[in-house]
């Protein structure tokens, strides 16, 4: 079972609780509780994964990682790459590459459904993000692993973590005692309440409160106060922050009140930090 500490940390002013998701180890943050499924299978010599993305994506830095140590072939299939890119690799395309997965590139629209036909019956298809059923078991692991904590600490959390597919989201909510509350990365709240519903019919969003972000931001464009963000909190708390979801955010959670002591995960990523400082650096924030 993963374990990950809590610790308590101060940004202007502001005491808070961050669970270190991201010190896990090699896989870890959101994408190694999406794995403890999987961690615990045995599979046959000859297993294939097969996936689908972005070729920056998180997903594919740990699946990656994942089935090199286990010799599995990973197929990830994504769309057509960027010359300078494949002239010059980095950040999680740099990690697959070396991890040896065989990608795919693709004109077809929908990439779900392209990767879908690759699929022999053997094969073990996983969605965008990781984002399917079986990761719930390492949330209900995480929601029982903050509640003993949160005993020995004597407090009573809210819990933010930020959103993409909101996989980790809802399933943290459904089996935690404390109330959840998340943000949409990639578009606004309605698309991220279809994305949960079409995980999950007929979910419950009792226990799951999706907060709204003062200004609209388009994912994956660098903004200057969200890089200034960044370079405040490294220095001041000696922790980096993945750009395109933590920053996001950590810039909801500053701007609310909190009743209860707030606990925020830390869901890694930081290997994606290297393409997207370049975006930074690129557009003269650096």
């Amino acid at each position: 079972m993963l374990q990950s500490t809590i610790d308590k940390i101060c940004f202007k002013g502001f005491e808070f609780y961050i669970k270190r998701d991201d010190l896990l180890g090699e896989i870890n943050g959101n994408k190694a509780r999406k794995l403890a499924f999987y961690f615990s299978q045995v599979y046959s010599k000859n297993q294939r994964f097969i996936s689908y993305g972005g070729i920056q994506s998180n997903a594919l830095a740990t699946l990656s990682i994942f089935c090199l140590k286990r010799n599995i072939k990973l197929i990830f299939v994504c769309r057509k790459i960027p010359n300078f890119l494949k002239e010059n690799p980095c950040g999680n395309y740099a990690l697959a590459l070396k991890n040896k997965v065989e990608i795919i590139e693709t004109n077809n629209i929908n990439l779900k459904k392209y990767a879908l036909s690759l699929c022999n019956k053997e094969d073990i298809f996983i969605e965008q993000g990781i984002a399917n059923l079986n990761a719930e078991l390492g949330y209900k692991e995480l929601a029982n692993e903050i509640k003993e904590q949160s005993i020995d600490l004597n407090l009573e959390f809210d819990i933010f973590l930020p959103s993409g597919t909101g996989t980790s989201a809802a399933f943290l909510a459904k089996h935690s005692k404390f109330k959840i509350f998340t943000c949409s990365c990639i578009g606004d709240e309605s698309y991220l309440k279809k994305q949960i519903l079409e995980l999950i019919q007929d979910y419950d969003f009792s226990n799951l409160e999706i907060l709204k972000s003062n200004k609209k931001y388009h994912f994956g464009k660098p903004y200057r106060e969200i890089y200034q963000l960044y370079k405040e909190l490294k220095q001041e708390c000696n922790i980096e922050f993945d750009l395109l979801y933590d920053m996001i955010g950590l810039n909801i959670v500053l701007q609310r009140k909190w009743e209860k002591p707030l606990l925020y995960i830390h869901q890694g990523g930081i290997l994606g930090n290297v393409s997207m400082l370049q975006r930074y650096a690129f557009k003269g924030f650096k």
